[in-house]
């Protein structure tokens, strides 16, 4: 990462602290921070958890689980070179505290730990509680830091913040009762419900893209759009997370969170201004419009076993920690109806699942096609479509693809692309998505969290879904590991319109070809020219034919002691030969400066970079 701002002095206080989003992308975050120069030396971090296992014993674990990382393909911790001074430095910070989540002592005790650690480090009496649990427990650790007195805050003596996961709730009914018991215990200032996928650099570029440039906006809405695919696909499995995410699900996990934000920034009016306040009013009013979904809309899926990156994988139910039996969904597709202005009549299609072909998270808009298609009467006839797509992982940046005529005499066209990568212009900074939020929330800044409203919003679109999938599916599993999902979710795009979901690609790839037989009429220079000769050089041998015939009879008798004139035939067919080669020269020499130029420019950019 990139110089940046010091954070203010605060110890971290991680609720979960040997779970796997611990593991995966909280400890990752605090490193990747530390290495770029945000966290100063006024910081620690305390580790509570219910595992018996000492202090050292805690950090090795830490440690190994980071190298660990760095050998997987899909982790999203991922770096250059790991520094060892960096890690030594975050390890000698760490300090674990056993305890039980729903024990009011061992609150008492988190208090006296951190009374020291303020003294030591010079912490200034700031705390961020990091509620990295399991969702079960977000209720009695909210109360009981209540009840301690842990997030009191009085003047002069520091700030108290609290993090909590998703997902914040389970149904709406869950969600604003969770909502009443945070109001009981802090103020809206002090709760930050987390989502990461918005911490991550395309996805908050997604504002800037929009509103910083006069050039999309003015199609930014139903006149132009045909429609978006909001895609979070991932390969890997449940991981031996199956007691944590059998009981969720793919739409409770995904969902109202990370999908309905990432719908949020695309669909939202433009804010009066970058503050917490208008962002959380804009992003709300999306959801606000959002048309309760009905169950038609929707499908389900669960993945059987199959093959993911040529690896056998076993299915869903023979994962280990999972029933059975389990009828938990672990894909889930779904048209949507955002009924503003702005967005009357276009339809959202969101997707999300594990064990998918490619890990891939993107925003696609697909745009109307052109009103008057002025080659209708040529062999082209209509036009491809035409993308927009913000690639959120793991290729970040934002493409375009449109149509082109190929070269050529003819009229064919040809999709083609323009590719921004944040790599291509910008040092690259390996982060997980944790890294600016964990700093917003030190700071103060909720802009990138939901507020309550959000949150119940969200849960109320989903809820006729989750009481409708009260009742067990009949065909699960219905799609293969490896696979691009169930295949009722391509059959309700092509029932909308006659829409297809965009192929699941690792990042961008060349955009699809036209046919052969649309490519076979663009005739290249040298059969044009070739053919061109051969057609005079016929009627020139036709020409000749009788001549060299007749005058073979007339000296037949002395032909065998003196050569014959080389007959019209050999002539034409050498005159045919040469021009062929020398268009040939001219077509190569021309292909050998213009990759010679190519070249030129290629490293000229590179120089530029």
């Amino acid at each position: 990462m990139s110089e940046q701002a010091t954070t203010p002095p605060c110890i971290i206080v991680v609720f979960g602290a040997r779970g796997d989003l611990t593991k995966r992308l909280v400890m990752p975050a605090l490193y990747n921070l530390r290495r770029s120069g945000a966290l100063g030396d006024e910081f620690a971090i305390v580790g509570m958890d219910h595992g018996d296992i000492s202090e050292r014993a805690w950090r090795t674990n830490m440690g190994q689980s980071m190298t660990q990382l760095l050998s997987s393909r899909d982790a999203e911790f991922q770096t250059d070179e790991f520094d060892t001074a960096t890690w030594d430095w975050l390890r000698e910070r760490m300090h674990y505290l056993r305890g039980d989540f729903t024990d009011q002592g061992a609150y008492r005790s988190l208090g006296g730990v951190l009374d020291k650690l303020h003294k030591r480090y010079g912490t200034q009496g700031n705390v961020l509680f990091y509620l990295a649990t399991a969702a079960r427990f977000f209720e009695p650790v909210l109360l009981n830091l209540g009840e301690a007195g842990l997030v009191r805050q009085r003047e002069g003596e520091g700030w108290r913040r609290v993090i909590v996961e998703k997902p914040f709730g389970h149904d709406l009914p869950s969600a604003q009762h969770l909502n009443a018991t945070v109001a009981k215990v802090l103020h809206e200032d002090q709760v930050f419900r987390i989502d990461h996928f918005l911490g991550k650099e395309t996805v908050q570029n997604i504002l800037a893209f929009r509103f910083a440039n006069g050039l999309f906006e003015p199609v930014w809405n139903r006149d132009r759009i045909d429609h978006v695919q909001i895609t979070a696909a991932e390969t890997i499995g449940v991981e031996g997370r199956g007691r944590f995410y059998d009981p969720t699900g793919c739409l409770r996990d995904m969902v109202p969170n990370h999908l309905f934000q990432l719908l949020a920034m695309i669909a939202m009016e433009p804010p009066a201004a970058f503050t917490t306040e208008a962002m959380h009013r804009r992003r709300a009013e999306v959801i606000e419009a959002v048309r309760p979904i009905r169950p038609e809309d929707v499908v389900r899926g669960q993945y059987a076993s199959g093959a993911v990156n040529r690896n056998a994988v076993p299915g869903y139910r023979e994962e280990d920690t999972v029933p059975e039996d389990s009828d938990t969904e672990t894909y889930v597709a779904m048209k949507l109806q955002v009924d503003t202005w702005r967005w009357a009549g276009v339809p959202f299609y969101l997707r999300t699942g594990k064990r998918l072909r490619e890990r891939t998270t993107e925003i696609a808009i697909r745009f109307k096609p052109a009103p008057l298609a002025p080659f209708r009467s040529t062999e082209v006839g209509g036009y491809g479509p035409d993308w927009l797509v913000l690639h959120i992982q793991p290729d970040e940046g934002i493409s375009l693809q449109f149509d082109v005529k190929r070269p050529g005499a003819q009229v064919a066209l040809a999709p083609v692309r323009m590719d921004f990568r944040y790599r291509d212009w910008f040092p690259k900074e390996y982060t997980v998505g944790y890294e600016r939020l964990l700093q917003d929330c030190m700071n103060g800044e909720a802009g990138l969290f939901q507020d309550a409203a959000m949150v119940e919003g969200a849960w109320r679109i989903v809820q006729p879904i989750l009481d409708a999938w009260k009742q067990p599916p009949s065909d699960f599993p219905n799609y293969a590991a490896g696979s691009a999902g169930p295949s009722a979710a391509d059959a309700l795009l092509a029932m909308n319109g006659g829409h297809a979901w965009r192929a699941l690609t690792p990042g961008r790839k060349p955009p699809p070809r036209r046919p052969p037989e649309a490519r076979a009429g663009a005739a290249t220079p040298v059969k044009k020219a070739t053919k061109k000769i051969a057609k005079k050089a016929s009627k020139a041998t036709s020409k000749r034919a009788g001549k060299p015939a007749a005058k073979s009879a007339e000296t037949g008798a002395d032909s065998s002691s003196k050569p014959t004139k080389k007959s019209g035939v050999k002539r034409a067919t050498k005159e045919v030969a040469k021009k062929t080669a020398k268009t040939v020269r001219k077509t190569a020499a021309g292909k050998v400066v213009a990759t010679k130029l190519v070249s030129k420019s290629v490293a000229a950019r590179k120089a530029r970079r």
